[in-house]
């Protein structure tokens, strides 16, 4: 008789298992991606825009210095450009001193360091 209940339950449990997978609607594929997508924007928002921003203002800053400009290095030396080419800037750093840096190791002008200065940064 034992046999008989435990059979009849089992049976009653795969017939709610197979109606319950049959009804239920079940997600489009394509919402797991959802999560996913929304990060990758929020990291475009929140890093790529921004850093891409800078170096493109970083390149048109190189790309406008001429001869005579008052500049500051990445290592925080001051001077007054005397030569440029593509790749090095010959600065003067004092009378009749002169060394030779990396055009890309130009950080910003004199004024803009002044500026800031004044503002409080």
């Amino acid at each position: 008789m034992l046999k008989y209940v435990l059979l009849s339950l089992r049976t009653f449990a795969d017939d709610a298992a197979a109606t319950a997978t049959a009804t239920a609607p079940s997600a489009p594929a394509w919402t797991q991606f959802v999560p996913f997508i929304v990060i990758l924007g929020v990291m475009y928002m929140l890093v790529i825009r921004p850093g891409a921003k800078k170096q493109k203002e970083t390149q048109d800053f190189l790309g406008s210095l001429k001869v005579g400009d008052q500049v500051v290095t990445q290592a925080g030396i001051l001077g007054r450009i005397t030569s440029l080419s593509d790749l090095i800037a010959g600065l003067e750093i004092a009378n009749q001193v002169q060394i030779k840096v990396l055009r890309s190791q130009i950080m910003m002008s004199q004024t803009a360091l002044q500026n800031a200065k004044k503002e409080g940064k």
